[in-house]
């Protein structure tokens, strides 16, 4: 089996090679005079952990562990203040023990020793948090912390071809999903960059985006019903395709961020694999041109599964684009019918827009095996899926590379992009990290807004990586919220967003998400910190 690196992203023996490295290396020494000395993650062996506080009673001795490496594995997300920390040894907050239920009836054990035992239980699928979202840092009102991890829950356990949705445990990973929904000839349809190493559970706690720019991309689209368990029990809605009867239960749960329970499954929408793809690039003279472009389709009702424009750098950066145009990724994708109409209207709407469509645009009007278009697109695409292990090699080659991403309302993108690029440059500049670049690329695109995905690329000074990060940080999401946009639009909220979303939720819904957690999770024990402070309530016969 292949094991996943437990300091940074992906698994061991994957990502860059020596030769990409040394290349990568070099642009860094050339571009902000680092030395291109690539630092060698410790040896886990090496690095002292204080010993467990808690030790699991004997009904748990098969599900609850204290491994070295698993405690390691579980101390941290894969964020760029993660994989700092990890590569230097500092383990902050690692897990007393990590359990690993082998069905719901353990989570719900898990759950019941915890809260009698006044322990923390920290949730973790496939670990992939870039927002402090599964470090269990939960503070000092309690007797411990358990990462409870949900790999061993990894199977689809039931499929309505008819009503093409799919049963399917929160454990599993976005390989293991689509590989078991493959023989029927089904797909999910939900590919966010950590899909493989996230997993469905992971995706409806942070409320995750897909790859897909328009349409049901979000996981909020995706889920039928969903079945949580809380302290308090069990917590599952109703199959529906729609209901008007109240507030859904569903969306208290997605989005939670294991904060109210721990999702173990959900029924969610499928759909047939696509049989037909079309698209391709589209290059711009300005970004702001570009923008206009995805706005126009956007709101046009064409529905491309794909509308993601760089800026020049990151174009350059992603090799998909020569540093001087902004580039545009157009995708269309169906299970039922050519493509053709489809994507020669899109092409009309982007060279009205002033774009100029690339020679190996796919009119998509044949049938296709692979998801290709060729040329830039395909580069961009192959640069998307390796950008987590660049960012690691980035942070081992010395640099700061940061992204945050936010949504904001069309009125509202000219000056939110203006205003963040420039905070971001002001807060490199006080971090004494000037040098660095900033570069933003639109991921998502709806009738009424878009979602600007900014990428930080700067040099690190050694020993004070953490707080040049923590300055950066701070200017731009200062500058999201007073341009109007959202703290996130898909990466959650975890701890490294909580100051940003308590000022962005209304102050009366704190207070109801506040009440809801009090009656799900009475003794305060579920991801204490996360959307919320922490508040231990100690249960009758409990713990102090």
């Amino acid at each position: 089996m292949r094991r996943r690196r437990w300091w940074g992203w992906g698994y061991e023996g994957e990502g860059l090679g020596h030769d990409e490295h040394v290349a990568l290396g070099a642009l860094l020494g050339e571009r902000f005079g680092l030395s291109g000395r690539l630092l060698e993650p410790p040896d886990p062996a090496r690095l002292a952990l204080p010993p467990p506080r808690l030790a699991p009673p004997a009904s748990l001795a098969g599900a609850v562990g204290d491994d070295h490496l698993e405690r390691l594995s579980h101390a941290y997300g894969k964020s760029y203040r993660d994989v700092v920390r990890a590569l230097s040894g500092r383990i902050e907050h690692p897990p007393d023990l990590v359990a690993r239920p082998r069905d719901e009836a353990e989570v719900v054990a898990v759950l019941d020793w915890c809260a009698s035992a006044g322990a923390a239980v920290v949730p973790y699928g496939g670990g992939s948090s870039v927002v402090g979202g599964v470090e269990p840092d939960v503070g000092d009102a309690f007797a411990g912390a358990v990462s409870l991890d949900l790999g061993a829950l990894d199977r689809v356990l039931d499929l309505d071809r008819r009503s093409l949705a799919a049963r399917v445990q929160a454990g599993t990973l976005g390989p293991a999903l689509e590989d078991q929904l493959r023989p029927a000839g089904l797909t999910l349809r939900h590919f966010p960059q950590s899909f493989e190493c996230s997993t469905l559970g992971g995706w409806i706690a942070t409320r995750a985006g897909g790859h897909f720019a328009t349409g049901p991309t979000h996981i909020d689209d995706l889920v039928e019903s969903v079945r949580m368990v809380a302290p308090a029990g069990v917590l599952e809605s109703r199959r529906l395709p729609a209901s008007g009867a109240g507030p859904a239960p569903d969306r208290l749960v997605i989005g939670s961020e294991g904060a109210l329970g721990v999702i173990t499954e959900a029924w969610v929408r499928v759909r047939a694999r696509p049989r037909w793809r079309g698209g391709g690039a589209v290059r711009f003279g300005h970004f702001a041109a570009g923008a206009e472009a995805v706005r126009a389709l956007a709101q046009s009702g064409l529905g491309p599964s794909n509308c993601r424009l760089l800026d020049p750098l990151e174009a350059f950066v992603n090799g998909a684009g020569d540093g001087r145009h902004a580039v545009l990724v157009v995708g269309f994708e169906s299970a039922d019918h050519p493509l053709g109409p489809w994507t020669a209207r899109a092409a009309e709407l982007v060279a009205d827009h002033g774009g100029t469509v690339d020679a190996a645009w796919d009119g998509g009007d044949a049938e296709v095996d692979g998801a290709g278009h060729g040329g830039a697109a395909d580069t961009w695409r192959s640069s998307f899926l390796r950008g987590p292990y660049v960012r690691d090699a980035l942070v081992r080659l010395g640099a700061l590379c940061e992204t945050f991403e936010t949504a904001c309302t069309w009125d509202a993108f000219g000056v939110l992009h203006e205003r963040v690029t420039a905070a971001t440059r002001d807060g490199l500049v006080e971090a004494g990290a000037g040098a660095g670049f900033v570069t933003c690329r639109l991921t998502h695109a709806y009738p009424d807004g878009v979602a600007p995905y900014f990428t930080v690329v700067a040099p690190a000074r050694p020993g004070a990586e953490l707080a040049q990060w923590a300055m950066v940080k701070s200017a731009a999401s200062e500058a999201i919220l007073a341009s109007g946009g959202t703290i996130t639009h898909h990466h959650a909220v975890g701890r490294d967003h909580r100051r940003w979303y308590d000022l962005e939720r209304p102050p009366l819904f704190a207070g109801t998400l506040a009440a809801a957690k009090a009656v799900l999770d009475p003794a305060g024990i579920c991801n204490p910190g996360v959307l919320l402070d922490p508040v231990r309530h100690p249960l009758p016969g409990g713990p102090p």
